[in-house]
């Protein structure tokens, strides 16, 4: 399983929207591809001193999955044009980690917002 941990910088007044966008568009948008080995997709947000960061964390069964989401070039960053319109600045890259090993509290269950 892969990890691809990519990361977007907002200027404060444009993290809602972007935030919006992405949950509303981008994300539907991936998941409606219906990608052979795409698991999820993962949003967090943090507020900065002059920006918001973002990052994504998206999960995959294999770097075959990898490759038809972000096809050939599989680290390149998939930042579509109305999401370049908020961002500030982005990484040109992502990163792609594979996971050895995931531990759950007891009892614990996932929290979306």
């Amino acid at each position: 399983m892969l990890k691809r941990i990519w990361h977007g910088w907002t200027r404060a007044a444009d993290a809602d929207a972007y935030e919006d966008l992405l949950r509303s568009t981008i994300f539907p948008g991936i998941i409606d591809r219906k990608i052979e080995g795409f698991l999820s997709i993962e949003l967090l947000r943090r507020p900065l001193e002059d920006e918001v960061e973002f990052v994504t964390i998206m999960t995959f069964a294999d770097p075959t999955a990898v490759v038809r989401f972000a096809g050939p070039a599989h680290d390149a960053a998939v930042v579509p044009a109305a999401a370049r319109k908020l961002l500030s600045r982005y990484d040109g890259h992502a990163a792609h980690y594979e996971l050895k090993a995931t531990r759950h509290a007891q009892g614990q269950s996932s929290a979306t917002a």
